[in-house]
């Protein structure tokens, strides 16, 4: 082949004379790809410049790699389902506690909280059917998603999506079906504290030993996940504590969920007290985050709210328990009732701090106007949610009108963004905009479309034509 053809050839191929910047990718990578990660994934045109600062549009993504079956389907689905869908779980089951615990009863209200415990064991059922199927056949996301330094702290959801379980349970099972329901609330209790236990110690250290985060502008409000997810477990334990005394009649056992309760408290709420001060220099520092996350604004008021329900409620069946098992401290015959005023008086300051995030979260969604739909928004739900529940106890405890009327009012605001934000849902996932897994990007270019994808477009047909030629007048 003479130098004229070797010309020719290469003025019409776009690889030889675009810019370097912006040449296509080689033919022989499986993972050829240029969508930009902002578009989702959904793919798009990715606009690059050249050195001059002309501005070329390359051509969608979707065209360098044709679908695989990987791309469409259940197994997409299955493939992009992380572990954020579990908030889903957490904001329809605390939505049926609340509606359990207002202090203004109604019986259509038992009803509807009787509604809401059953799509939540529904939708707690679904998605983790899903996920054991994503882990199962497609064992090499959980690598990538364990190491991801945000995807991963969304494991914490899980269990708080199963306590909620649990609380509906013992609230509205409980009084009905009696020492069995109690017993099994009991090992479910257990089984959620392990897990809690794990993703708040494992997740904790691979944040400090690995090298994610390297920068102080990469903190995000999610970091409490984790920590939330034991907090979640000790309020529940205090829970689990007035069932085992009031239908099992077993003060020992209740007891021993107590203590298991406080330890656990103890452990997680200073963790997030920490992680608020250091997530309050990360926003004095670098300011609010990006409109795609603000809604997690709203995600300290899930320890502060939770932990203050929690240290109340603990007190609250101290002073009852303790009196009943005469060894545990008999030498201080006023432990009880210690541990339920300091109980009251800490959930009142932590409820007052989560005021003030309150304020900040509303400030910050203002300031920031329109800002799109996506899994975050269950942040509303959830920590909105725990706050009304610390409100609500408040009242009860004091007594007072004042925190009873704001925590229904609290709690109203939970039911209705509710229903937007789950409208929102299953619009998404119909359109299949909410299936998105970004961690999936770092898996090893074979795996990340399931297999490789032989690209025949004309570009690359004109540079195998002319690599086979250029073998040919080397043989000859």
């Amino acid at each position: 082949m003479d130098d004229q053809q070797l010309e020719r050839l290469a003025s019409n191929n776009p690889a030889m004379t675009m810019p370097a910047n912006v040449r296509l990718p080689e033919a022989a990578d499986c993972s050829t790809s240029v969508q930009d990660d902002s578009l989702g994934s959904a793919g798009g045109t990715k606009i690059l410049s050249d050195p001059a600062g002309d501005i070329t549009k390359v051509r969608s993504a979707t065209s360098f790699r044709p679908k695989s079956k990987y791309d469409v389907g259940w197994r997409r689905v299955v493939r992009n389902f992380s572990p954020s869908w579990f908030s889903v779980t957490m904001g329809t089951g605390i939505v049926s506690v609340l509606l359990f615990t207002i202090p203004f009863h109604a019986n259509w209200l038992y009803w509807l909280s009787v509604f809401f415990l059953v799509l939540n064991l529904i939708i707690f059922a679904l998605a983790a059917t899903i996920s054991v199927i994503r882990y199962t056949v497609y064992p090499e996301i959980w690598t990538v998603m364990i190491h991801d330094p945000t995807n991963s702290l969304f494991l914490g959801t899980i269990p708080m999506g199963f306590a909620t379980i649990i609380e509906g349970i013992i609230f509205l099972c409980c009084p009905y079906w009696g020492p069995w329901a109690t017993t099994f609330a009991w090992v479910l209790w257990m089984i959620d504290s392990v897990a809690s236990f794990a993703v708040t110690v494992s997740l904790s250290f691979i944040l400090i030993s690995q090298s994610h985060l390297q920068s102080l502008d990469r903190i995000t409000a999610a970091q409490l996940l984790p920590i939330a997810a034991t907090i979640v477990a000790s309020g529940t334990g205090a829970e689990v504590a007035e069932a085992l005394l009031k239908y099992h009649g077993s003060p020992r056992y209740a007891l021993g969920t107590l203590i298991a309760s406080y330890i656990m408290w103890g452990m997680s709420t200073p963790f997030a007290i920490f992680t608020l001060v250091i997530y309050y220099q990360r926003l004095a520092v670098h300011k609010l985050p990006p409109r795609e996350i603000i809604v997690s604004s709203f995600l300290p008021l899930g320890p502060l709210g939770m932990g203050g329900y929690t240290v109340m409620y603990l007190g609250a069946q101290a002073r009852e328990v303790l009196p009943l098992v005469p060894p545990f401290l008999s030498h201080i015959p006023v432990a009880g009732d210690i541990l339920y005023i300091l109980g009251i008086f800490i959930a009142l300051i932590m409820w007052a701090f989560g005021l003030v995030w309150f304020v900040y979260a509303l400030a910050a969604i203002y300031s920031c106007g329109s800002f799109p739909f996506n899994m975050g928004w269950w942040g509303f739900t959830f920590p909105l949610g725990v706050m009304a529940a610390s409100t609500i106890q408040l009242g009860v405890e004091f007594p007072s009108l004042f925190f009873r009327v704001l925590g229904t009012a609290f709690a109203v605001m939970v039911i209705i963004l509710w229903i937007v934000v789950f409208a929102g849902t299953i619009k998404g996932a119909w359109s299949g905009q909410l299936f998105y897994a970004p961690c999936l990007k770092n898996l090893p270019k074979d795996r990340k479309h399931g297999a490789c994808v032989k690209d025949d477009s004309q570009e690359n047909k004109v540079r195998r034509k002319m690599a086979n030629e250029t073998d040919l007048e080397k043989g000859d």
